[in-house]
């Protein structure tokens, strides 16, 4: 079977939604990983209800998660408990 999360990218220049917890390395940056859509909805909603106009949730697998945290260069995910709160458990790859 296979996962598949939910991301958040920006419209205008294609990065992705990250956490950035205070952490010893300033430049650690955490994917954020939604289970499903109406979450990462949920999470614009809330949280950037202004510009949410400026972003768009796109699936992945785990498959095309792995390449992108490569590709970026992400020190891990951030996935999303709740959305409303947040609440982000963090996984270091």
């Amino acid at each position: 079977m296979v996962e598949i999360h939910y991301l958040i990218r920006s419209h205008s220049d294609g990065q992705y939604l990250v956490a950035r917890p205070r952490v010893n390395d300033e430049k650690a940056a955490f994917l954020l990983l939604f289970r499903e859509h109406f979450e990462a909805l949920s999470y614009l909603n809330t949280h950037a209800a202004d510009i949410r106009d400026r972003f768009g949730v796109e699936s992945a697998s785990q498959t095309q998660l792995k390449s992108i945290i490569d590709r970026w260069g992400f020190t891990g995910v951030g996935l999303v408990e709740d959305p409303l709160i947040p609440r982000i458990q963090f996984l270091s790859t």
